[in-house]
């Protein structure tokens, strides 16, 4: 039973990272150039990343949404789903600062985003799902 689960699991990550790629190409332009070397920065900060899609959209977890990869017609949009929640001393969060849960990075053409802070929000959230998750998991025990 636990083989079928993980294959179908791995089934439905092979065909959101499809959509993914797909999504990529039909973007053809800047958008999926920065769309797909923001996916590289995320696999690469968590290799336990998951890919899936929701919402028509890309979706990063790890324990819980890190981020998702929306794609307009100025920018691509990296929203963390508990952004407000972990640290950010570089500054990289420039949208969606007024919430008190999400925090986004928008990508506009022709913009670098620091690598190196950028893999360093991606751990940052990563581990507040992992210990957000442990708690939840305490509380459900008490």
């Amino acid at each position: 039973m636990n083989k079928k689960k993980t294959s179908n699991s791995s089934n439905v990550e092979k065909s959101a990272a499809r959509l993914i790629d797909q999504r990529i190409r039909e973007l053809g332009d800047w958008r999926g150039e920065a769309l797909s070397r923001m996916r590289e920065l995320i696999k690469e900060a968590d290799p336990k990343i998951v890919e899936e899609w929701k919402w028509g959209t890309p979706v990063w977890s790890h324990n819980g949404i890190i981020c998702t990869g929306e794609s307009y017609k100025n920018v691509v949009k990296l929203t963390f789903a508990r952004g407000a929640n972990i640290s950010d001393p570089t500054h990289l969060f420039n949208s969606s600062l007024e919430g008190n849960t999400r925090r986004a990075i928008d990508v506009h053409e022709g913009e670098r985003v620091d690598v190196a802070a950028f893999k360093v929000l991606v751990k940052a959230a990563a581990a507040f799902n992992s210990s957000s998750k442990s708690k939840s998991s305490k509380n459900a025990k008490s």
